[in-house]
């Protein structure tokens, strides 16, 4: 058994806590290093653990797929399990349950019956047509977003060993303390990175714990197979990212907080800028931040203002303060030794564009590209005439008033400057495929005007 030492609690008996399931994933990740390597299975619970899983896999470069699992509860009193069903057919039974509670083979049939056309309906809604990757001979690394009553965990763990798999490790960032105990006879190993002694839900454990959709699932299954993460692994074996680590940058007066990703020789950088509402943990943002790190650019995301400015809503639209922060993070980019000669993208989002591009402006920065998702440019007002980086704008097309705040930018900017719209794309481009679309327009525009990798 994997548990680690300690409760999770600081000398002041507070626990720690996640930003959100991302956060979670990143930093259960590093209790799974000596996974890497070996022939693994990430299989995340839906909803929530399927954000955490996909952090997983991506750190052990294995597949992902997610174990669809139905408990089966007793009919007067549901949260007591006498069984569990999964795909392919499984089916356990704890047949003491059964009998205690005196369930009738008509009893059983009934809770059955409705737990099957659920777990079909989620296979059909997270699957499509793809297959189930099969667990047999392989180590399962089941993964949620925590451990609460622990039922459908257990019946994951006995799922997953029913389907062949040679080992079952249960992986999750928050559980009680005898999370490792209550485990024991259903999986080889758990491992779980906080233990509070006083636990009361899952969700004590996040900054953040907005519930997962079935869009997000599939769409973080689409990635995970686009992305093909066994082929990542074996053309770049045992090369992780030069640096990936969260950074506090001086910004004039203040002093923010980001996250930098370098990887092994890097063609240039993008300095991310979030919309109003939005920080250095956008989901959006961070998934355009993966993909063009795949492409070999390094990234830093960061908050454009401090926990006290942010309280203040006037200054989320003041852009010519937020466009001053951007160049001061772009002088202490150009003062990090890892990137120091790397030519400069910026990406904003929603009012971050309209940041980005005054920032391009300024005199006293040289940025090679800028693309901006679902922009604002309007709100960078007469700083538009001075932009003379090459500009994408990317604008959905259910997005009417922005795109035609887009079109009288496009012909403000004497630089080159592209406009592309993202058919049946609204302003966050939260349609299937579309987010997909943008990231993949990025790199592109990206990997064309910064350059060649750094010898």
């Amino acid at each position: 058994m994997t548990i680690p030492s300690g409760h999770g609690v600081d000398h002041t008996g507070l626990m720690r806590q996640f930003n959100d399931r991302v956060d979670a994933g990143r930093q259960l990740s590093q209790r799974l290093g000596y996974l890497r390597g070996q022939d693994v299975v990430v299989l995340g619970l839906p909803r929530g653990g399927v954000p955490v899983a996909f952090e997983v896999a991506k750190a052990l470069r294995a597949p992902l797929d997610v174990l669809l699992v139905r408990k089966l509860g007793v009919p007067f009193h549901p949260e007591l399990a006498f069984g569990a069903i999964g795909e392919g057919g499984v089916r356990v039974l704890n047949d003491a349950v059964v009998r205690e509670v005196g369930l009738s083979d008509r009893d059983i049939a009934a809770v059955e019956t409705k737990q099957w056309a659920e777990l079909q309906r989620r296979s059909e809604r997270f699957r499509g047509d793809h297959d189930r990757i099969s667990l047999k001979g392989r180590i399962a690394v089941i993964v949620d977003d925590g451990v609460a009553t622990g039922a459908t965990a257990q019946a994951a763990c006995e799922v997953a060993r029913a389907e062949g798999a040679s080992r079952v490790v249960l992986a999750v960032p928050i559980g009680a303390t005898d999370i490792a105990e209550r485990f024991a006879t259903y999986a080889d190993e758990v491992v779980c990175v906080e233990t509070p002694v006083l636990y009361f839900a899952v969700g004590q454990g996040y900054r953040n714990f907005t519930q997962t959709s079935d869009d997000e699932v599939v769409a973080l299954l689409d990635r995970a197979r686009t992305a093909s993460l066994e082929a990542v692994a074996d053309a770049n074996p045992g090369d992780p990212p030069l640096r990936d680590e969260e950074v506090r940058v001086s910004a004039g007066p203040v002093t923010v907080a980001g996250h930098l990703s370098v990887p092994e020789r890097p063609t240039g950088i993008v300095v991310f800028a979030h919309g109003s509402g939005s920080s250095r943990h956008s989901p959006r943002n961070r998934y355009v931040a993966e993909v063009l790190g795949g492409a070999g650019l390094a990234t830093l995301m960061f908050d454009l203002l401090t926990p006290d400015e942010e309280r203040n809503r006037a200054n989320v639209f003041d852009i010519g303060l937020l466009a001053r922060r951007l160049v001061d993070v772009t002088h202490w980019v150009a003062g990090q030794p890892d990137t120091a000669a790397l030519p400069v993208g910026y990406f904003g989002a929603s009012t971050g564009a309209g940041a980005a591009l005054a920032a391009a402006a300024h005199p006293g920065v040289k940025v090679a590209a800028v693309v901006s998702r679902g922009g604002r440019p309007d709100l960078a007002g007469e700083a538009l005439r001075e932009v003379h980086a090459p500009t994408l704008l990317i604008v959905g097309g259910r997005d009417e008033l922005v795109l035609e705040l887009n079109r009288r930018a496009q012909a403000a900017i004497p630089a080159e400057c592209q406009l592309t719209v993202v058919p049946g794309a609204t302003h966050l481009f939260e349609e299937p495929g579309t987010l997909e679309q943008v990231a993949v327009l990025a790199r592109e525009w990206f990997v064309k005007h910064l350059g060649h990798p750094q010898h």
